[in-house]
Protein backbone atom coordinates (compact mmCIF):
# COMPACT_ATOMS: atom_id res chain seq x y z
CA UNK A 1 0.00 0.00 0.00
CA UNK A 2 0.85 3.69 -1.01
CA UNK A 3 1.35 5.89 1.67
CA UNK A 4 2.71 9.92 2.02
CA UNK A 5 4.62 10.87 -0.94
CA UNK A 6 4.32 7.41 -2.62
CA UNK A 7 1.42 8.52 -3.89
CA UNK A 8 2.39 11.83 -5.22
CA UNK A 9 4.12 10.47 -8.11
CA UNK A 10 0.97 8.07 -9.32
CA UNK A 11 -1.28 11.24 -8.82
CA UNK A 12 0.83 13.84 -11.03
CA UNK A 13 0.99 10.83 -13.87
CA UNK A 14 -2.72 10.33 -13.29
CA UNK A 15 -3.00 14.56 -13.79
CA UNK A 16 -1.09 14.33 -16.61
CA UNK A 17 -2.90 16.06 -19.55
CA UNK A 18 -0.06 15.13 -22.04
CA UNK A 19 -0.84 11.59 -23.45
CA UNK A 20 1.92 9.26 -24.11
CA UNK A 21 3.95 9.40 -26.71
CA UNK A 22 5.59 6.86 -28.79
CA UNK A 23 7.78 8.03 -31.32
CA UNK A 24 11.39 8.05 -33.39
CA UNK A 25 12.64 11.07 -32.05
CA UNK A 26 12.80 11.08 -28.19
CA UNK A 27 9.83 12.00 -25.73
CA UNK A 28 10.60 15.27 -24.09
CA UNK A 29 7.03 15.21 -22.36
CA UNK A 30 7.39 16.89 -18.97
CA UNK A 31 11.77 18.43 -20.00
CA UNK A 32 12.63 21.60 -17.82
CA UNK A 33 14.24 23.00 -20.97
CA UNK A 34 13.37 24.31 -23.82
CA UNK A 35 10.37 26.46 -22.38
CA UNK A 36 10.36 29.67 -24.30
CA UNK A 37 12.20 32.15 -26.55
CA UNK A 38 12.15 35.80 -27.05
CA UNK A 39 13.76 37.10 -30.35
CA UNK A 40 12.77 39.17 -33.21
CA UNK A 41 11.47 38.30 -36.81
CA UNK A 42 12.73 39.99 -40.15
CA UNK A 43 9.50 41.82 -39.87
CA UNK A 44 10.55 43.44 -36.76
CA UNK A 45 8.26 42.06 -34.77
CA UNK A 46 9.35 39.81 -31.12
CA UNK A 47 8.07 36.29 -30.99
CA UNK A 48 7.53 34.28 -28.27
CA UNK A 49 6.50 30.61 -28.10
CA UNK A 50 2.76 31.71 -27.11
CA UNK A 51 2.46 33.40 -30.68
CA UNK A 52 2.42 29.77 -32.44
CA UNK A 53 -0.32 28.37 -30.07
CA UNK A 54 -2.71 25.90 -31.70
CA UNK A 55 -0.05 25.03 -34.41
CA UNK A 56 2.91 22.38 -33.97
CA UNK A 57 6.20 24.00 -33.45
CA UNK A 58 9.22 22.87 -35.44
CA UNK A 59 12.59 24.59 -34.40
CA UNK A 60 15.39 24.41 -35.59
CA UNK A 61 18.88 26.28 -34.55
CA UNK A 62 21.73 27.19 -37.37
CA UNK A 63 22.96 29.68 -39.64
CA UNK A 64 22.21 30.75 -42.96
CA UNK A 65 25.90 30.04 -44.41
CA UNK A 66 25.69 26.39 -43.28
CA UNK A 67 26.89 24.35 -46.10
CA UNK A 68 25.12 20.75 -45.49
CA UNK A 69 23.48 20.41 -42.04
CA UNK A 70 20.99 23.44 -41.99
CA UNK A 71 19.91 23.20 -45.54
CA UNK A 72 19.28 19.65 -45.16
CA UNK A 73 17.58 20.11 -42.12
CA UNK A 74 15.13 22.84 -43.50
CA UNK A 75 14.33 20.43 -47.08
CA UNK A 76 13.97 18.33 -44.59
CA UNK A 77 11.04 20.44 -43.04
CA UNK A 78 9.63 20.64 -46.62
CA UNK A 79 9.48 17.33 -46.63
CA UNK A 80 7.54 17.04 -43.56
CA UNK A 81 4.72 19.37 -44.19
CA UNK A 82 4.55 17.70 -47.33
CA UNK A 83 3.70 14.41 -45.92
CA UNK A 84 1.54 16.11 -43.61
CA UNK A 85 -1.07 16.67 -45.77
CA UNK A 86 -3.55 18.43 -45.19
CA UNK A 87 -2.01 18.97 -41.70
CA UNK A 88 0.51 21.06 -43.17
CA UNK A 89 -0.70 24.62 -42.33
CA UNK A 90 -0.75 23.46 -38.60
CA UNK A 91 2.97 23.46 -38.58
CA UNK A 92 5.03 25.95 -38.35
CA UNK A 93 8.51 25.49 -38.72
CA UNK A 94 11.16 28.35 -37.11
CA UNK A 95 14.91 28.56 -38.24
CA UNK A 96 16.91 30.12 -35.28
CA UNK A 97 19.98 31.54 -36.02
CA UNK A 98 23.16 30.69 -33.76
CA UNK A 99 24.96 33.76 -35.82
CA UNK A 100 23.23 36.95 -35.55
CA UNK A 101 26.26 38.54 -36.83
CA UNK A 102 26.40 37.64 -40.09
CA UNK A 103 22.26 36.60 -40.49
CA UNK A 104 20.83 39.59 -41.26
CA UNK A 105 16.86 39.98 -40.98
CA UNK A 106 17.01 40.43 -45.16
CA UNK A 107 19.28 37.18 -44.93
CA UNK A 108 16.86 35.01 -42.90
CA UNK A 109 14.18 36.01 -45.00
CA UNK A 110 15.81 35.76 -47.91
CA UNK A 111 17.08 31.80 -46.79
CA UNK A 112 13.91 30.56 -45.15
CA UNK A 113 11.65 31.90 -47.98
CA UNK A 114 13.90 29.71 -50.43
CA UNK A 115 12.62 26.40 -48.54
CA UNK A 116 8.93 27.64 -47.85
CA UNK A 117 7.77 30.96 -47.47
CA UNK A 118 5.86 29.67 -44.27
CA UNK A 119 8.80 28.91 -42.55
CA UNK A 120 10.63 31.77 -40.05
CA UNK A 121 13.90 32.97 -39.20
CA UNK A 122 14.57 34.71 -35.74
CA UNK A 123 17.59 35.90 -34.24
CA UNK A 124 18.34 38.10 -31.42
CA UNK A 125 21.64 39.91 -29.81
CA UNK A 126 24.65 37.78 -28.95
CA UNK A 127 23.06 37.59 -25.52
CA UNK A 128 19.54 36.95 -26.47
CA UNK A 129 21.80 34.26 -28.88
CA UNK A 130 23.42 32.24 -25.77
CA UNK A 131 20.42 32.88 -23.60
CA UNK A 132 17.96 30.75 -25.92
CA UNK A 133 20.61 27.92 -26.66
CA UNK A 134 21.17 27.61 -23.03
CA UNK A 135 17.72 27.37 -22.53
CA UNK A 136 17.59 25.16 -25.01
CA UNK A 137 20.81 22.88 -24.20
CA UNK A 138 22.00 24.09 -27.39
CA UNK A 139 25.73 23.62 -28.37
CA UNK A 140 27.32 26.08 -30.63
CA UNK A 141 30.53 27.75 -31.23
CA UNK A 142 31.95 29.86 -33.97
CA UNK A 143 35.47 28.05 -35.55
CA UNK A 144 37.93 30.21 -37.26
CA UNK A 145 38.65 29.46 -40.90
CA UNK A 146 41.23 31.33 -42.72
CA UNK A 147 40.24 34.98 -42.94
CA UNK A 148 36.24 33.75 -42.10
CA UNK A 149 34.77 31.60 -39.56
CA UNK A 150 31.82 28.71 -39.82
CA UNK A 151 29.63 27.64 -36.79
CA UNK A 152 30.16 24.16 -34.93
CA UNK A 153 26.30 23.38 -33.74
CA UNK A 154 23.58 20.87 -32.32
CA UNK A 155 22.12 19.41 -35.09
CA UNK A 156 18.54 18.52 -33.10
CA UNK A 157 15.17 19.88 -34.59
CA UNK A 158 12.46 20.64 -31.56
CA UNK A 159 8.87 20.39 -31.98
CA UNK A 160 6.34 21.49 -29.23
CA UNK A 161 2.79 20.81 -28.93
CA UNK A 162 -0.22 22.73 -29.49
CA UNK A 163 -0.44 24.05 -26.62
CA UNK A 164 3.02 25.32 -26.62
CA UNK A 165 4.93 22.51 -24.77
CA UNK A 166 8.09 20.91 -25.96
CA UNK A 167 7.63 17.42 -26.53
CA UNK A 168 10.13 15.77 -28.80
CA UNK A 169 13.46 16.30 -30.20
CA UNK A 170 14.25 14.65 -33.93
CA UNK A 171 17.73 13.75 -34.61
CA UNK A 172 19.38 14.86 -37.83
CA UNK A 173 19.34 11.41 -39.26
CA UNK A 174 15.65 10.78 -38.88
CA UNK A 175 13.87 10.52 -41.91
CA UNK A 176 10.96 13.08 -42.91
CA UNK A 177 8.58 9.97 -42.79
CA UNK A 178 9.66 9.26 -39.21
CA UNK A 179 9.31 12.78 -38.53
CA UNK A 180 5.68 13.23 -39.43
CA UNK A 181 4.95 10.19 -37.70
CA UNK A 182 6.14 11.68 -34.85
CA UNK A 183 4.25 15.46 -35.65
CA UNK A 184 1.25 13.35 -36.19
CA UNK A 185 0.80 12.43 -32.40
CA UNK A 186 0.73 16.22 -31.46
CA UNK A 187 -1.94 17.38 -33.95
CA UNK A 188 -4.51 14.44 -33.20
Amino acid sequence: MLTGLGVLPLMLVACSKEKPLVVHGKDLTGASFGRDFNLQGPDGKRYTVKDFKGKALMIFFGFTQCPDVCPTALARAVEIKNLLGEDADKLQVIFITIDPERDTPEMLAAYTDAFDPSFLGLYGTLDETQTVAKEFKIYYKKVPTGSSYTMDHSALSYVFDTNGKLRISLPHAQSAEQCAEDIRQLLA
